[in-house]
């Protein structure tokens, strides 16, 4: 999909926002996409007010895809400055039926040239659910590598799902965006 548009969310998006995140990886609707996280956990993804908190933070940004035709947002994701140099791209969906169609691709590339030409970074990180092989080999056509660096699930905090199985943890992917 070549005539995507590109903005910044601002907080009157959170709704939709969290509406798109929610779709994609949450419930039976989810398993319209390939990215659903239905097996994994129940509960939320996001909510509402964590949405508007990475909106309004400091050197973090809601990137929206827009489709022609369509002021709804099709894909998202934040990506936020962690220190001089490194981005860390997270909350990515793309809505399930619109899947496997090139807008998350062209939304994760987006993501790559503004951390690179508004930052100056040289590094975008991100972590994944080590379970998600699938996922994983996308992100690593696209030039992440894995790092082997495991980071722990926060289970027991709802805010990230309700964990359906005792084996999740996050694997830390990263790629050179070079200069």
């Amino acid at each position: 999909m070549t005539a995507l548009r590109f903005r910044a969310a601002v907080v009157d998006d959170a709704e939709a926002v969290v509406s798109l995140v929610e779709s994609a990886y949450r419930g039976e609707a989810s398993r319209a996409g390939w990215t659903t996280e239905a097996d994994l956990l129940d509960g939320q993804r996001t909510d509402p007010a964590s949405v508007k908190a990475l909106i309004l933070a400091p050197d973090s940004v809601v990137l929206l895809a827009i489709a022609p035709g369509d002021e709804a947002p099709v894909a998202c994701c934040h990506v936020a400055r962690e220190r001089p140099g490194v981005a860390y791209f997270g909350m990515f969906a793309v809505r399930p039926a619109m899947q496997a169609q090139g807008l998350g691709r062209s939304l994760l590339a987006e993501a790559e040239r503004m951390a690179r030409d508004a930052w100056g970074c040289t590094c975008m990180t991100m972590t994944v659910i080590d379970i998600r092989a699938e996922l994983i080999a996308w992100y690593e056509r696209r030039g992440y590598l894995r790092t082997g660096e495991r980071k722990a699930f926060p289970y027991g905090d709802s805010r990230f799902g309700l964990p359906k199985r005792g084996d999740l943890r996050f694997e830390l992917l990263l790629k050179d965006l070079g200069r």
